[in-house]
C-alpha cells in the first residue's frame, strides 16, 4: 500500500440471507481525491457507505483506513477515527435548532467529564464556549449562521441537506462520505454544490467519496469513480475512462 492511500477496501463482501449486495468488491482512495461512486439503484453502493462507516459488518473481505483494519469496529469509533457521513434519507435531530444539531456532532472533540460539565467548572465552560464557536462557523460556511436558532424540522430540503453537511464536517473527519447531495437540485444548485465541494476539499484537506446520480455532476467533478452493478465493480479509474467503458455504458449510462 502506498504512502498517498488513505482508504482501501479488499474483497469486500455483504450478504443478505441468499442476496450478495456487496460483491468481492476492491478499490483503493487516494489522500484528497474526490472519488465517485455510481450505478444503478439496487447496485450496493449505500451498503459499501454502511460497511464504510460501521453501521453492518463485512460477510467477508478487508477496509482499512489510514492502513489501520477498520472492518469491525462500531460507528462511532470510525467516527472518531475521522470518516464521518451523510444519509440518502436526511437524520437531523427535527426538533433541535440548526446549531444544536451541529453541537451534537462535537461531542467527540469534548474532553471534560460529566462531573465538570455539571459544576460548571471553567474547562467544561471554555469547552463548551469553543464548540458553540465552531458550530457558528460552519452553519456561516454552509451559510445558514442567520438560522441557527431555528429548527432543523422547518427547514427546506436543501437547506437540510447543507445543514447534514456541517454537522459532519463537526466531526473534524479526514474522509467525509456523501449520499446523494444533488437529489432534489435544480442544474443551479447542483453546480452551486460542486464548486462547494471542492472548496470543502481544500479548506479542510478532506478526501470526498460521494454516491451521486446525476452523471453530468460526477464527470465533471470527481477525480475517479467506480462503477456498481449488482453488487460487483465493473470500472474504476478516471472519468473519461469510465464514461467510455462499454460495461459501463450497457450497465448504467446507456439506460439515460
Amino acid at each position: 500500500m502506498t504512502n498517498d492511500i488513505i482508504l482501501e477496501a479488499k474483497a469486500l463482501t455483504r450478504r443478505f440471507g441468499g442476496l450478495v449486495a456487496v460483491n468481492n468488491v476492491s478499490f483503493p482512495v487516494k489522500k484528497h481525491e474526490i472519488f465517485g461512486l455510481i450505478g444503478p439503484n439496487g447496485a450496493g453502493k449505500t451498503t459499501l457507505f454502511n460497511l464504510i462507516t460501521g453501521l453492518i459488518p463485512p460477510s467477508s473481505g478487508q477496509l482499512t483506513f489510514d492502513h489501520q483494519e477498520i472492518s469491525q469496529l462500531r460507528p462511532h469509533q470510525i467516527a472518531a477515527l475521522g470518516i464521518a457521513r451523510t444519509f440518502q434519507n436526511i437524520r437531523l435531530f427535527g426538533e433541535l435548532s440548526a446549531l444544536e444539531n451541529v453541537i451534537i456532532a462535537r461531542h467527540l472533540h469534548i474532553h471534560s467529564n460529566i462531573f465538570t460539565g455539571v459544576i460548571g467548572v471553567p474547562p467544561a465552560s471554555t469547552e463548551e464556549r469553543k464548540s458553540q464557536q465552531k458550530a457558528l462557523e460552519l452553519l456561516e460556511l454552509v451559510g445558514l449562521q442567520q438560522r441557527a436558532e431555528e429548527k432543523a424540522k422547518n427547514f427546506a430540503y436543501g437547506d437540510q441537506r447543507r445543514l447534514e453537511i456541517a454537522r459532519a464536517l463537526a466531526l473534524e473527519p479526514q474522509i467525509l462520505l456523501l449520499d446523494e447531495p444533488a437529489a432534489g437540485m435544480n442544474p443551479s444548485e447542483k453546480q452551486k454544490l460542486s464548486e462547494f465541494i471542492r472548496n470543502l476539499r481544500d479548506r479542510f484537506d478532506l478526501t470526498i467519496i460521494l454516491i451521486e446520480h446525476h452523471v453530468p455532476l460526477v464527470m465533471g467533478l470527481c477525480d475517479r469513480i467506480a462503477v456498481l452493478d449488482f453488487g460487483q465493480l465493473i470500472a474504476l479509474g478516471e472519468p473519461a475512462v469510465v464514461k467510455n467503458n462499454p460495461a459501463v455504458i450497457e450497465a448504467y449510462l446507456g439506460n439515460d
